[in-house]
Parts: structure tokens; C-alpha cells; sequence
């Protein structure tokens, strides 16, 4: 939990001293403005919201949009040129990760073996699989089978057997960046009511990113996946979303796959975030399997799917990073 203070307290005179310096400065800052409006404009760049290397269109779309009171994405997960070179290169090993898992899943192995094929593949390209040891996390990828939401553990004894249906979570950190994506796998003879759910949730995700625009909100995108999913008879998870993702391995914004529209945070160029939808036949309500603290799963025992991207914020759309 972050812990707040009152600097005034904390600083004492010296901080109502440096108050009125602030204001000094800003008076002088618009007095400059109205003489001089060119050298005003490269003096103030401390007050730019988004890199240099962003368009001006850009940065004065958020200066309206902040002026009206929208809520904003921090500087922080506006990605620069570099930031993204990084992140696509992880991105291509997290896709190809997956790959891989999808031409070698098969009926009777156990997800350990696919946990050591994670990291196998993941070590062997230069990276790092995320999940390992995160927040005491104790292997290198989550496998979610039927009931099971997400953050299965892989295990020596969990043997994928026909009529499954497996979600398998990778997220690759190369060279200090980060990706992040799911996929679902249906195990030899699926019933038509489980594989009915996988393609809706895959339908889901499609319809959450072509919702993702820039300059809509957050609440544009939940909206959009909560429609179709209850219009199909099913239900959103809510407790769990999908999150900023690239410098580190979860980061803001939190992107909720339910919700209103023309609510929320206004989406970016830029951004990098991931769209992951939990959808589940039965009721959303969930709970955490105690045995291991990490294992969700649906409270009426129903199966539920999930599929994840991750993708980028551009000036006109959106760009697919990890599928």
C-alpha cells in the first residue's frame, strides 16, 4: 500500500518559501508569454506532458483534454522511440513462446513440461521468463485449465487430458523490457458448449482492441467486451484486468473488461497495455484456492477462457505487439 504525507509538515516554512517561489516564476512565466511567445515556448518544457519526440498535435490534444478534467495516463507510460525498440524485441520472443507451445501442446503431457519448455526457450533466446519468482510466484508460466481463471500453477501431476480446455500465460522480459500474452488450447474432443466459450472470448479480445482508439476511454473498451460476452450468456470477471505493460511487468493503467462508456482513462498514443477478457460460462464471482494463494478460479465450479494481446497506442489506431 502506498503511504501518503503532508509535505507542508514534513518541510515546514520551507515549503510554504518554495510555494511562493512557484507562483513568482509562473507569474513571470505569463508575463514572458504575452511579449514574448517564441522564446516562451521553448523555455516552458518542463511543463510538457508528453516526450519531446511526440507530435505537437499530440501534446496539445492533452493539454485541451487535461484543461477539461479528463483523467490522463502519467508521462511515464507514454512510450519513446527507444523504450519501443526494446519492447518489440521482447515482444517477438513472447510471440514466438507461444508459437512453440502451439505446435508441441498435446494430450497426456503435464503442465510442468510445458513450464520447462517456458523457460527452456525463454533462457535460450536471452530472456527471462516474468513470471518466475515474482511476488514468490514459483515457475515460469500459468496454466489455467476449465475452471481455473488464471495464475494456475504448473504441475508434475496436472495431466492435460481430452476435453480440456488450457490457458497458457507468457510474459518474457529481454534486456530489462517486458511482454506479456495468452493463448487458449482446446485438448483433443472439446464439447461444443466449451469451445463456444473460447471463441467468444477470443471474440471478446478482437472486439476490446478494435474498440481501443486513440483518444476513447478505458470504459469505451470494457463496455464493448461486457456486451458481447453477456449477449452471448456469460459473465466478465471483475476482480482481475488487464495492465500497462513494457517498462515493468504490470504498471498503470488498469484496464477493466466491463464497465461504461465515456468513462475512464483517456486512451493515449503511445500507451502500451495489455486486453485480456476472463470470461465465464457460469457467474463472474471468483475466489483465490488457498492451498497455494495464487490459483483462481469460478465460484460455481463453471469452465472459464481467456485470451491476451498486447498491444500499442498509435496516432490512428492501434498496433498488435503479442498475440
Amino acid at each position: 500500500m502506498r503511504k501518503r504525507f503532508n509535505s507542508a509538515v514534513k518541510t515546514g516554512k520551507f515549503y510554504l518559501r518554495r510555494k511562493y517561489i512557484f507562483h513568482f516564476i509562473l507569474y513571470l512565466c505569463k508575463k514572458i508569454q504575452k511579449k514574448h511567445p517564441i522564446i516562451m515556448k521553448k523555455f516552458i518544457k518542463g511543463f510538457r506532458f508528453t516526450p519531446s519526440n511526440y507530435p505537437a498535435e499530440v501534446e496539445e490534444k492533452i493539454q485541451k483534454l487535461r484543461k477539461q478534467g479528463y483523467k490522463l495516463p502519467p508521462r511515464k507510460a507514454l512510450r519513446t522511440p527507444e523504450q519501443l525498440e526494446g519492447i518489440r524485441e521482447s515482444a517477438k520472443i513472447n510471440t514466438a513462446l507461444l508459437d512453440y507451445i502451439s505446435a508441441n501442446i498435446h494430450e497426456g503431457m503435464s503442465t510442468e513440461e510445458i513450464d520447462n519448455m517456458v523457460y527452456d526457450f525463454t533462457t535460450s533466446h536471452g530472456a527471462i521468463p516474468a513470471p518466475l519468482n515474482y511476488e514468490g510466484f514459483p515457475k515460469s508460466v500459468c496454466t489455467s485449465i476449465n475452471d481455473v481463471v488464471c495464475h494456475g500453477i504448473p504441475s508434475k501431476s496436472e495431466l492435460l487430458r481430452s476435453g480440456d480446455i488450457i490457458n497458457v500465460d507468457v510474459s518474457t522480459i529481454y534486456k530489462g523490457y517486458f511482454s506479456d500474452a495468452s493463448r487458449m488450447f482446446m485438448i483433443g474432443e472439446v464439447s461444443p458448449e466449451m469451445r463456444k466459450l473460447v471463441q467468444v472470448t477470443k471474440e471478446c479480445l478482437e472486439i476490446g482492441i478494435a474498440t481501443a482508439q486513440p483518444w476513447k476511454q478505458l470504459g469505451d473498451v470494457g463496455a464493448a467486451i461486457q456486451e458481447h460476452a453477456e449477449k452471448n450468456g456469460y459473465s466478465v470477471v471483475r476482480e482481475l484486468c488487464g495492465h500497462g505493460v513494457g517498462m515493468k511487468f504490470h504498471e498503470e493503467p488498469d484496464v477493466e473488461h466491463f464497465g461504461r462508456r465515456g468513462t475512464g482513462m483517456v486512451i493515449v498514443p503511445g500507451m502500451t497495455f495489455t486486453i485480456e477478457p476472463m470470461i465465464n460460462m457460469g457467474t463472474f464471482e471468483i475466489f483465490i484456492d488457498e492451498t497455494d494463494g495464487w490459483t483462481v478460479c469460478t465460484d460455481d465450479g463453471l469452465p472459464s477462457a481467456q485470451w491476451e494481446n498486447m498491444i500499442l497506442i498509435t496516432e490512428t489506431g492501434n498496433e498488435i505487439l503479442t498475440y
